[in-house]
């Protein structure tokens, strides 16, 4: 659908964080995304009135637990339409902690449908928690690890991929992003070779933490039967959210209570779930649909909330992507500077906003404690994607990472870049 680009000032001003200079020092340039994005105030303002005004347990009778269970139910409605899932139902919409005890629950549960023999399939560029839940599932039910490597500008290699699936396949797990390099991934492509080389039998999950604040969610393009993230990533509070088909979700068995629901997602949320954390969940997606709302060409308006978070991440994809050339031409003029993954800002939209390097004067810790002395906020290290940092061989230092979001200003990068042009020259 058509739009208008972003107002990245008028996003700004939904932000508190982006205006709290440090004390005696500019105001802090947040490129640390992706181990988490700040919050619109109107997220915090949710979970803030859940707990002062409608807090209690689900199930109940009374006024605040009869609102819990309806505010869970508009939020499950509400991530359905997140994930892109057409005709989808809200009882496939589990809510968790965080994105990795979720993975460990669902890795528990599969791994007691596997057989000795059996075959489970990771890459070499996911989040340690899209590779060790599985690791330790296939070592306990005996099955045998087999690994996608990645090529050298850090994309999947499809053709190895087509080698490590095969027939004994049970499981192919992927992301739709790397967390370290930013390269997306043909989610599409890896679920359908997935399927078509294990006649079937293989379960797909996709890792869409990174992904899911740069770039629309489409399982229904996808067509994954699990998919994950967290809302920490998307301007929400610190919950995982993970998304199955109903009938795996139903068939498998759960570690549970016994008095908990043996249908549903209930089925899979053990324990009271953190319901501020669901509401400032549903106010994270509400405030992206109302970002595409506001971007939205008058003369075409959105039909419904799907419409809506479409239009929002064309115009936070168009944005960040002229930011990341902006950065990438910025670092690749610095001598020395090795770029990890896709440098070419000419091949932005394989990519996610989110660019590491390294330098051999200065190793990325020391560059990022100076960064952040100079109000720069990033990370330095593996970023939990050890495969990836192992095989791209920057261990044990890793890279500097930094993660742009859509709140992010060109003048931001040109001051970023002229740090570490300073700091490396």
């Amino acid at each position: 659908m058509s739009h208008r680009p972003l107002d990245v000032a008028a996003v700004r001003q939904r932000f508190p964080a982006l205006h709290s200079p440090a004390a005696g020092g500019p105001t802090p340039v947040f490129f640390d995304g992706p181990a988490g994005s700040q919050v619109p105030a109107s997220v915090a303002a949710a979970v803030a009135d859940y707990l002062l005004h409608h807090n209690a347990n689900h199930g109940g009778a009374f006024a605040t637990s009869v609102w819990t269970d309806a505010m869970t139910a508009r939020a499950r409605t509400a991530l359905v339409d997140f994930f892109g899932v057409r005709d989808g139902d809200p009882e496939e919409i589990v809510f968790g902690p965080n994105m990795t005890t979720l993975t460990f629950q669902l890795a528990r549960a599969l791994a007691r449908t596997w057989r000795p023999g059996d075959e489970v399939v990771v890459t070499d560029s996911d989040h340690d928690a899209n590779v060790m839940p599985w690791l330790l599932a296939a070592r306990d039910a005996g099955c045998e690890l087999r690994r996608i490597p990645v090529r050298a500008d850090t994309t999947l290699d499809h053709d190895a991929a087509a080698r490590a699936i095969g027939p004994r396949t049970r499981l192919v797990a992927f992301g739709a992003a790397s967390n370290l390099s930013g390269t997306i991934h043909d989610v599409a492509a890896l679920h359908a070779l997935s399927k078509s080389a294990s006649g079937g039998r293989a379960v797909t999950f996709v890792d869409a933490v990174h992904y899911a604040a740069h770039r629309r969610l489409d399982l229904a393009a996808w067509g994954a039967d699990f998919a994950i993230c967290s809302a920490y990533k998307f301007f929400g509070p610190h919950a995982g959210i993970l998304r199955g088909r109903r009938a795996l979700l139903e068939e498998l068995a759960a570690d549970k209570v016994r008095p908990a629901a043996d249908t549903g997602a209930e089925k899979w949320q053990t324990g009271t779930a953190s319901f501020e954390a669901i509401a400032g969940t549903l106010a994270a997606v509400e405030y992206l649909a109302d970002l595409g709302r506001e971007h939205a060409d008058p003369n075409a308006p959105p039909v419904d909330r799907r419409d809506t978070l479409d239009i929002a991440f064309a115009v936070i994809a168009e944005h960040e992507q002229d930011l990341c050339a902006r950065l990438l031409r910025g670092l690749g003029a610095i001598p020395d500077l090795r770029i990890v993954g896709i440098a070419d800002p000419g091949q932005v939209a394989r990519r996610c906003a989110t660019v590491s390097f390294t330098h051999p004067r200065r190793p990325p810790a020391e560059i990022a404690t100076a960064l952040a002395e100079r109000q720069v906020h990033c990370w330095a290290g593996n970023s939990y994607a050890l495969a990836l940092s192992t095989a791209l061989g920057l261990e044990p230092d890793g890279a500097l990472r930094l993660g742009l979001l859509h709140y992010a200003t060109a003048e931001e990068v040109d001051r970023t870049i002229a740090i570490v042009r300073e700091l490396l020259t």
